[in-house]
């Protein structure tokens, strides 16, 4: 039986928005100006809507559209984000599942940040996103990979332990959720787009106390968290334990606990007609 759908909570999610935002921001600035003087973008997997209104302020004349599949994110986007900008554009947010979305209309802009993991089997939605660019248009997106890291490795590991196995197998993704830079520039280029991938370690300095375990609450742990919601004591002892192999992997430094983080980039454009 498939594991259920995992629960968000913006409010967790953004404790660490400035570190979440750094590699979107680094991926916008390799993006090329979407063509047409009111470009058409989407951002799939957008969250809480922080990342997607930087789109905004860089293209205020386009019709910019957000899509998540959490209630909870989208509540929070509507509120904080939603409405016209300045230029003469809109900023708008709608449900939506990026397993099955396709474009309505021409975009010139495709962009996901920190979503497609999520999304098993995400390369082969690229043909759909890549046919559903204007001429001249770009696909664009970064992932975590990191799942090896032992903030992932050890999580698995932990589920699958005797104790826990039988309420979490199945619940966490597992290592090749994402692919390699050079898979994905083989597909892209396949598809006709000049391709530009690339991967970058950055090494946050997190603050607090078990702050790693306060990362991975607002992302990679979500499942667990969801699965042992209807359990208290059950999520407390699995939270116990987790911070106890995180605080020994991840040990805290005189200036804060270093937090390395692999992620992979691509910025894919489609030939102009």
């Amino acid at each position: 039986m498939p594991a259920a759908a995992p629960t968000w909570d913006p409010a967790q999610y953004l404790r660490h928005a400035g570190h979440r935002a750094r590699p979107f921001t680094d991926l916008l600035a390799r993006v090329p100006e979407p063509p047409g003087p009111a470009p058409r973008i989407a951002d799939l997997g957008c969250g809480p809507g922080n990342v997607t209104a930087l789109l905004a302020d860089r293209w205020p004349t386009a019709r910019i559209t957000g899509y998540d599949n959490s209630t909870e994110m989208l509540d929070k986007a509507h509120v904080d984000h939603e409405g016209p900008t300045p230029g003469g554009g809109r900023l708008s947010f709608t449900h939506a599942d990026v397993r099955t979305w396709s474009p309505p209309e021409p975009y010139g802009l495709i962009i996901s940040n920190a979503t497609l993991q999520w999304v098993p089997g995400h390369i082969d939605r690229f043909p759909d996103w890549i046919a559903g660019l204007a001429p001249g248009g770009t696909f664009a997106f970064q992932v975590p990979g990191n799942f090896d890291a032992p903030s992932h490795r050890l999580m698995r590991e932990l589920a699958d332990a005797p104790h826990w196995r039988d309420r979490l197998a199945g619940t966490l993704r597992h290592s090749g959720a994402v692919h390699s830079p050079e898979t994905y520039l083989e597909h892209l280029t396949a598809l006709g787009c000049t391709a530009d991938v690339w991967e970058t370690m950055y090494v946050h300095l997190l603050q607090g106390e078990d702050p790693v375990l306060d990362w991975v609450k607002g992302t990679g742990l979500r499942p667990v968290l969801t699965a042992l919601a209807d359990e208290p004591g059950a999520q407390a002892e699995f939270l116990a334990e987790y911070r106890h192999a995180l605080s020994e992997a991840y040990p805290a430094g005189p200036h804060g606990t270093p937090f390395p983080f692999r992620r992979v980039f691509a910025v894919a454009r489609k030939e102009r007609a």
